[in-house]
């Protein structure tokens, strides 16, 4: 009995590994690969009843968790140093495995149905998401990298768990933060794990319920929100100066175009899965 506990106690911390890629890559939901590896369910019933039965799940994701911080440690480096070294290129196939997974949310938010309420709620939250999020900069300026910013990240972390289909990194690259913060998971800086994860919890526990909540009673027009703040900060993640083309040529133009190509693949092919295991 001992070696089957340690045995399974190894195979959830290799599923967080795993999970941590929808943490920390673009186009990719942490709540899709949970589904995937069969701790969705369990994972959104901890979070919406966490006094229930807490000694018993907490034993149960602590290795998902421990897993999760490994993958991103591990996984930081490589994706910084490509960021550092080829941004431009590399945004673009991000844009498109957030365009990939785009047929999949839109026939999602179908689900209940469809009305002119709910195009007229994509409408608005697009142009006023947009040029919220394009002027925001301008508006408030640079968005400063301490604590509170980390609890925000977390916050947005949270959500591609929560939020059916959402990847949470797309938000974090336009506002600045998914650079310092995957060369702070690189150093295994506390004063960025911590904030973090308490943001991500916070968020976890508080805002299953309300998730919940909408969901039930608002289903088509939260999914309408969703999609157009998608597809809004996907077209401002390859803009100028989000995306630095300080060098671009025809070299690099092609291979952001395949990029981008293999993107929407990667994307389509994760929405599949996601359909097939949530």
């Amino acid at each position: 009995m001992e070696k089957k506990q340690i045995t399974n106690w190894f195979i959830r911390f290799i599923k967080g590994v795993f999970i941590a890629l929808g943490f920390i890559l673009p186009g990719v939901s942490g709540g899709v690969l949970a589904a995937i590896l069969g701790l969705y369910e369990r994972m959104l019933s901890f979070m919406a009843h966490i006094r229930q039965n807490f000694k018993r799940d907490f034993a149960f994701f602590l290795p998902v968790g421990l897993g999760g911080i490994a993958g991103i440690i591990l996984l930081s480096r490589p994706l910084e140093f490509l960021l550092v070294s080829y941004k431009a290129i590399v945004l673009w196939g991000f844009a498109g495995a957030i365009v990939g997974t785009l047929p999949a949310l839109f026939k999602e938010s179908a689900k209940k149905g469809r009305s002119y309420r709910d195009w007229i709620m994509f409408g608005v939250t697009a142009v006023v998401g947009g040029l919220f999020l394009y002027n925001m900069t301008a508006i408030f300026g640079q968005m400063p990298i301490n604590f509170f910013s980390w609890l925000l990240a977390g916050a947005l972390i949270a959500l591609g768990v929560i939020v059916p289909g959402l990847s949470p990194s797309n938000f974090l690259l336009y506002l600045g933060l998914f650079d310092p913060m995957l060369a702070g998971f690189k150093r295994a800086d506390m004063g960025v794990f911590i904030p973090i994860a308490v943001g991500a919890m916070v968020t976890l526990i508080s805002f299953s319920k309300v998730m919940s909540y909408l969901l039930q009673h608002f289903y088509s027009l939260v999914y309408h929100f969703i999609l157009a703040i998608v597809v809004v900060s996907t077209v401002l993640i390859v803009i100028a100066p989000v995306a630095d083309y300080s060098g671009f040529n025809m070299t690099s133009v092609l291979v952001s175009a395949i990029l981008f190509v293999l993107g929407i693949v990667v994307g389509y092919w994760m929405s599949g899965l996601e359909k097939k295991y949530k």
